[in-house]
């Protein structure tokens, strides 16, 4: 008896390293074979925008103001503790409620936390953040659009936003610089916050991997953006 639950033990971690390696092959291979393949579009880029990540996570970094959106007008500063005065980029970042409103820093990181992110069930919550240029430092990478481009990637944000409509979490920041606002979708293993931003830089017609459940899936075909 003991020997059989001792197999069925074995078989069910056999099965579950399977899994998991099936996952993260899957988003590795997939990374050769990219959407929008093509020459850079750097010859043509009308706007600088840039990938930030930290490791894990991924943002997307555009200008505060620009011909095609004025981010302010969507993300009121005063939802803000203290935005800096002088913000010249505002961050994006999609991803899973309890997760983001509980670990504002990795120490506060809990392996039921990773779970159940991971197992689904929590509602979506967007992430904003104005920041000075020289707050992108190391994990920026360059992200040259179009016009076109950033126009489609500034609606796929606001379609992220319920009706369009940017409503703050009360009391919900890190820092004096960020806010959280409610967002459409749900977190789960195949839907994450990389995937998330993988998906709009697809339909803006960037060369990026089919899936990008990971931050590297993300940025593999970005160049740094350098100091």
């Amino acid at each position: 008896m003991v020997r059989r639950w001792l197999r069925r033990i074995a078989f069910t971690l056999l099965g579950f390293i399977a899994l998991v390696g099936l996952y993260v092959a899957t988003a590795c291979a997939l990374v050769f074979w990219p959407a929008n393949p093509g020459p850079p579009e750097s010859a043509r880029a009308e706007v600088q925008a840039w990938v930030l990540s930290n490791g894990v996570h991924t943002d997307f970094v555009f200008p505060v103001r620009s011909a095609t959106i004025d981010w302010p007008q969507l993300f009121p500063l005063s939802d803000f503790k203290a935005p800096p005065p002088d913000a010249e980029l505002i961050a994006i970042g999609w991803g899973d409620r309890e997760f983001y409103l509980n670990t504002p820093t990795w120490a506060d990181l809990t392996a039921s936390r990773a779970l159940g992110a991971l197992a689904g069930g929590n509602r979506a919550l967007l992430h904003v953040s104005y920041l000075r240029r020289s707050q992108l430092g190391q994990g920026a990478f360059a992200l040259p659009l179009t016009r076109a481009q950033y126009a489609q990637l500034a609606a796929y944000v606001r379609a992220a936003l319920p009706s369009g409509k940017a409503t703050p979490i009360a009391g919900a920041h890190y820092d004096d610089q960020d806010a959280f606002y409610e967002a459409e979708g749900g977190y789960n293993l195949f839907e994450t916050c990389n995937t998330w931003t993988g998906r709009g830089l697809r339909r803006s017609g960037v060369t990026v991997s089919r899936w990008t459940p990971f931050d590297f899936t993300v940025t593999w075909h970005m160049r740094p953006a350098g100091p």
